[in-house]
Parts: structure tokens; C-alpha cells; sequence
């Protein structure tokens, strides 16, 4: 059976369809993984994707909706209840089958190093991913 991770990322944009349908393409187009639900919400002005497939397709997808999203969202601009880092607020991988959270863990940070040297963008991995104990709770990394 093939090793399964699913992919949660939530993206600073709730309300302009184009914006949320182009970041939703960007990760189907990706061989290997199922679009599962995309749920925008007004209030807070994010959406909540998720996505599940073989863990390098993932990653693939993962950095392709990453890239999209600071191509088409515009921070500057942007306004919602929830607090965020910036266009990609997080990125969570999830272990989902035949996979361990160790070997979860390696994926989030090979994608971490890439979005990081390949877009520019910084990173904060937390939770399991964290490189130290302070930056496990994702409440601390926002501070």
C-alpha cells in the first residue's frame, strides 16, 4: 500500500473566487494528489484547502499552491479576523497512512528548504516540524 500524507494549508484569501480557484488549480494539476475540500471563509478571510496523495506529490503540490498564492495574493491589502503570516498562513502535512510522523516531518522540512531558497519566502516550521522547542506552538512562532 502507498504511503499517504494529507496537506492542510490555509492561505490569506477568503473572498476573491479567481484568487482561491487559481491556488485550488495550481495543487490538482498535480499528478498523485485529490483535491479533498477547498472552504473559504469571508469573516476571517482565508481558506482552508485539503488535499491528500503520495508524500513527494504533495510536496509538489504543496509548494505549487505556496508559489500561486504569493503570485496572486497581495498582503498589503489584505484584511480578516484571524491572525496570519503572510499569503500561505501554515502548511500542516499529516500523516494519513502507511507513514510515520518522523518521516512526515522530513517532508514538511524539504519543503520548508524550498520554499524558503527556491520563493523567497520565510519559514516557521512548528509542531513536530519545529527545529526548536519554542517554536512547536504555533501561538509562540506568531509572537
Amino acid at each position: 500500500m502507498p504511503k499517504l500524507v494529507e496537506c492542510v494549508p490555509n492561505f490569506s484569501e477568503g473572498r476573491d473566487r479567481a484568487v482561491i480557484d487559481a491556488i485550488a488549480h495550481a495543487i490538482s494539476g498535480v499528478a498523485g494528489v485529490e483535491l479533498l475540500d477547498v472552504d473559504p471563509g469571508a469573516a476571517t478571510n482565508r481558506t482552508v484547502v485539503t488535499f491528500v496523495g503520495e508524500p513527494e506529490a504533495v510536496v509538489e503540490a504543496a509548494y505549487r499552491a505556496i508559489g500561486k498564492a504569493r503570485e496572486v495574493i497581495d498582503m498589503r491589502h489584505h484584511k480578516g479576523e484571524h491572525p496570519r503570516f503572510g499569503a500561505t498562513d501554515v502548511c500542516p502535512l499529516v500523516p494519513v497512512s502507511n507513514i510515520t510522523m518522523d518521516e512526515t516531518v522530513v517532508y514538511a522540512r524539504k519543503l520548508a528548504e524550498r520554499v524558503g531558497k527556491e520563493l523567497g519566502v520565510p519559514v516557521y516550521c512548528y509542531e513536530n516540524a519545529a527545529f526548536k522547542p519554542e517554536r512547536k506552538n504555533l501561538a509562540n512562532c506568531r509572537s
